[in-house]
């Protein structure tokens, strides 16, 4: 796991300069959730609010994420992802798609639907233990 996770890191610093695996997750979230608050990312991630604001910072000076006043609520700043933010994230995403593609290509049907439904079942468990989406 920690193979996967050191090439994941990696590898995301392969396909945009500016994008962490951190922040490519935070802008992955803001786009599935069509924005939120700052405050959501912390509890969602179990993170320090200081570390999201951090984070959250770094993606507004490169241009990637805007606040708006929340238009219920004109305390409450949502965090949204700007034109960039959509298409960097459509950019890295397409990569992503290129290099799986490129992993998987020697793989036979049935080790790629064994691969997929183990990654379905290993998803499903780590989102009924994190009590969220897989």
């Amino acid at each position: 796991m920690t193979a996967f996770a050191r090439r994941a890191r990696a590898t995301a610093a392969r396909m945009h300069p500016e994008l962490s695996l951190v922040s490519f997750t935070l802008l992955s979230h803001l786009e599935y959730q069509g924005g939120c608050r700052a405050t959501d990312l912390a509890a969602h991630y179990t993170l320090d609010k200081s570390t999201i604001s951090r984070q959250v910072g770094a993606l507004e000076k490169a241009g990637l994420v805007e606040r708006r006043l929340d238009p219920t609520d004109h305390r409450v700043h949502v965090l949204h992802l700007t034109e960039r933010g959509v298409d960097v994230l459509a950019q890295v995403g397409n990569a992503r798609r290129v290099a799986f593609r490129e992993r998987l290509t020697d793989w036979e049907g049935p080790d790629l639907a064994r691969f997929a439904a183990y990654l379905l079942r290993y998803n499903e468990a780590a989102a009924a233990d994190d009590g969220g989406p897989a």
